[in-house]
């Protein structure tokens, strides 16, 4: 399995200037324009940049020998002569994506049409449980890599999507010291040696909805990421919202009980406190340890400390009453979080996604219901309350989109349209 032959080259010429700048911007702008779009023809590519038929034929025809872009045949065209179909070539170039948790870590290797290339690979380790997650990252990434027989050469790069509070100004991370105050992209380039693009885990999975799942049916969208934490990503407008140094969304530490636990932000109550993973699973072992009759203790075999969110939600999906409780409980927190947002965004859906997605109605229907009492009813129809489908692929899936924006698109961004005279 190889990619074009010359990535290196392509990008080398970003360097160039005059007409050469003018034509690799533009060849990147139709490369970003096949990966968003699908598949064009010559015609439509012209409208898309405002250039010229032999312009963009010219383009086309050096990417295609370059391997990056394939002639898909003749399209169905519904009257008068019909078109030939271009796009991607999907093997000329491949995406790492790692999604970096607390408490695992997802790995996986993809085409340019976002096909998964063979199994994800699935660690048992993350940034809170293990001291070693930096290298043991590097050996998971050459072992695929020698799987599927890659160079490091036709990777474009690397989308890790990381938790905890993340300044994408200066890109370090303040929650995990592993990093020893570094920027997170130049560790993890000089660990792969590879182009690394970060992005914060939550939007990341927003990302993955608006790509592959259900808010790309939305221009304003509020998604959820309920796991051993909580966090919020915004898609207002269509687009994605980070604020000025990438610390939006941090909906987990709104004080949702002022007398009640210490959060590890360091405040009091917050709803990660009542509402969170880590807050059901407390909840569940305190409740087992005092004698409490549960499937959750056949699951774990009677161990408390095995109990992990997917058990509390596997036990709920096979109707334990503790497990359900539970969810309900969490459920009337994050429906009075919710509805704040609701009445602060009013926005088209609110998805819950990340781990507690597993639970689907469970945790939809509560939420939904509880949302009535503390949301104004014009507010509360006008915004869907969904669970994600993607679940644990969310994240990673959003790590695709975070490369190839950076790659392709960013070059172009200040200028619409990139016209060769």
């Amino acid at each position: 399995m190889k990619g074009v032959n010359n990535l290196k080259k392509f990008f080398l010429e970003e360097r160039s200037t005059g007409v050469h700048l003018k034509k690799q911007l533009l060849k990147n702008q139709l490369m970003w324009i096949f990966y968003k779009e699908g598949n064009k023809s010559i015609s439509e590519l012209c409208s898309l940049t405002n250039n010229s038929i032999p312009t963009i034929t010219n383009i086309i025809i050096e990417l295609t020998n370059e391997g990056w872009v394939l002639n898909y045949g003749i399209s169905n065209s519904t009257g008068g002569r019909k078109p030939t179909i271009f796009g991607l070539n999907p093997n000329a170039a491949y995406i790492l994506g790692i999604d970096l948790s607390r408490r695992y870590t997802n790995i996986g290797l993809f085409d340019l049409h976002n096909n998964m290339i063979g199994e994800m690979m699935q660690l048992s380790e993350g940034l809170s449980n293990s001291d070693t997650i930096l290298p043991t990252i590097k050996e998971a990434v050459d072992k695929i890599l020698n799987i599927h027989q890659l160079d490091r050469d036709v990777v474009l790069g690397s989308g890790v999507a990381i938790p905890g509070i993340f300044n994408i100004r200066d890109g370090v991370s303040y929650s995990y010291p592993i990093f020893g105050g570094s920027p997170v992209k130049q560790t993890f380039e000089e660990l792969l040696n590879m182009n690394v693009y970060i992005e914060h885990d939550t939007r990341t999975m927003a990302l993955g909805e608006q790509w592959f799942g259900l808010a790309g049916d939305y221009d304003n969208a509020l998604f959820i990421n309920i796991g051993s934490g909580i966090g919020l990503s915004m898609i207002l407008n269509g687009e994605l919202y980070k604020g000025r140094s990438g610390y939006s969304g941090e909906f987990g530490h709104i004080q949702m009980v002022p007398e009640g636990d210490l959060c590890y932000c360091g405040r009091i109550g917050c709803l990660e406190t009542v509402a969170s993973g880590t807050a059901i699973v407390h909840r569940a072992k305190e409740m087992i340890l005092k004698g409490k009759n549960s499937i959750i203790s056949r699951i774990t075999h009677n161990n408390p400390e095995a109990i992990n969110l997917k058990t509390v939600i596997s036990a709920a999906n096979s109707g334990d009453l503790l497990s359900i409780e539970l969810l309900e409980e969490a459920a009337e927190f994050l429906a009075k979080g919710v509805s704040t947002l609701i009445h602060l965004f009013n926005p088209d859906a609110v998805i819950i996604g990340g781990e507690m997605a597993e639970a689907g109605n469970l945790i939809k229907d509560p939420v939904k219901q509880k949302i009535g009492k503390y949301t104004i009813l014009q507010l509360k129809q006008d915004s869907q309350i969904l669970v994600s489908g993607l679940h644990e692929r969310a994240g990673i899936l959003g790590t695709l989109p975070v490369v190839m924006s950076n790659t392709f698109y960013q070059l172009n961004n200040q200028n619409e349209h990139i016209k060769i005279n």
